[in-house]
């Protein structure tokens, strides 16, 4: 019988008490959001956390610090380290975070202070991270927005502290194990994108042509009408741009059918083309298909002349210039389009030296890219393990009244 097991036969045999999370806080915080047109406000020293930066972390800083003049003029205010700090609105709403740092918050996150006395801090944080589901599903509204009421009302099983303890000591050993992969992870990506920039700095001898005139054919494509149901579910993989991720891409998240390339101007583009996305956020974007299939009119797909240049290594390339093609986007929605892309400088070294590079840099990617061995792997198996035992872990019979 392992400790836990032992632990909860000799103090809740019975099963545990079930409270609300506002009954284990001792105080619940909310935020505020300074005004962006004072420059006062902002670039202080004090940190003030945004949703988007509430990720089942610990967090040791912020993105965006504030003023105190921003602090005395909004609902921004001053919450203890070790809250537990549940992320309330749109996209974000139900993703949790503990606070390592004293710090301020956005008017989109509630912050339990918990108890002591009642419960671990770092229990509930497990706890609530086991729920994201469940509680992002209570989203009302439009934006599927949480807001305190919810949060506070939330159930949760509470064990006795020693319980509660033994817990948090078995699920942080796996994310502590996983943080530290991580941080070795964005380790290696660092590296990666030194010496990509390093093996692709040349000299004034090595020519410079554009993409253009590189490829054999540039093919856009299109969306069939949403409202043709026959259009979609069908054999035929269609790519939209929010996939196009620096990656091969193997498969695509939505099939459609031969009605849809019949009806529309989808079209299919062959495997191994260097795909920009051109379009708004995404805009600059590149993978490698590594099957044939059709995309939306988003994407910017280049066939590359094998004689002249290795699409590898034009993919590596384009890769690269990732903020520099961003940069060149026009309007309101900073969108780039064909002509742009097709216009685009690219050195090109020989055939030779390209597969030089390739090799160099398939490794490198292999190891920080490759969801099927090396870190990316090991964090992943890491994660499930992790989630497997904390299901497993925080499973608890009701006590009876």
């Amino acid at each position: 019988m392992s400790n836990l097991d032992q632990l909860i036969v000799e103090l809740c045999p019975d099963g545990v008490e079930y409270k609300t999370l506002g009954d284990i806080a001792q105080r619940v915080y909310s935020g505020g959001t300074p005004l962006a047109n004072r420059s006062d406000y902002y670039g202080g020293d004090i940190p003030w956390l945004r949703t988007q930066e509430v990720r089942f972390v610990d967090i040791h800083g912020t993105a965006v610090k504030i003023t105190p003049a921003a602090l005395e003029n909004s609902a921004a205010k001053w919450i203890p380290e070790h809250c537990v700090i549940i992320a309330i609105s749109g996209a974000t709403a139900g993703r949790s975070a503990i606070n390592k740092i004293p710090l301020t918050t956005n008017q989109h996150c509630c912050c339990l202070e918990i108890n002591p006395q009642i419960a671990v801090y770092r229990y509930v944080f497990h706890w609530v991270y086991s729920q994201y589901e469940n509680i992002k599903a209570l989203g009302q509204g439009a934006r599927s927005d949480l807001n305190s009421g919810i949060i506070k009302n939330y159930h949760i099983p509470l064990p006795p502290l020693t319980v509660q303890q033994e817990i948090v000591r078995i699920l942080d050993n796996f994310t502590e194990l996983t943080e530290e992969l991580t941080a070795e992870l964005t380790a290696r990506k660092k590296q990666y994108q030194y010496y990509r920039n390093e093996l692709l700095t040349f000299g004034d001898d090595v020519p410079v042509v554009t993409l253009g005139d590189i490829a054999i054919k540039v093919y856009s494509g299109g969306t069939p009408l949403a409202n043709h149901p026959e259009y979609y579910g069908g054999d035929i993989p269609w790519l939209r741009t929010q996939e196009v991720r620096f990656v091969d891409i193997i498969d695509t998240e939505m099939r459609i059918t031969p009605a849809a390339l019949a009806n529309s101007a989808v079209k299919w583009i062959p495997a191994n083309c260097v795909i920009v996305a051109i379009s708004g956020a995404t805009a600059g974007r590149s993978a490698i298909n590594k099957i044939p299939l059709t995309t939306n009119q988003h994407c910017c797909c280049f066939e590359i002349n094998p004689h002249k240049a290795d699409y590898r290594y034009v993919f590596y390339w384009v890769s690269s210039q990732y903020e520099k093609l961003k940069a060149l986007g026009q309007g309101a929605r900073a969108d780039l389009n064909s002509g742009i892309i097709k216009s685009y400088p690219i050195a090109l070294p020989s055939l030779d030296e390209q597969a030089r590079i390739v090799a160099i840099l398939d490794r490198f990617d292999t190891l920080t890219a490759d969801i099927t061995i090396g870190l990316p792997a090991e964090i992943e198996a890491r994660r499930n393990q992790y989630e497997y035992y904390r299901d497993k872990l925080l499973t608890f019979k009701e006590k009876a009244a």
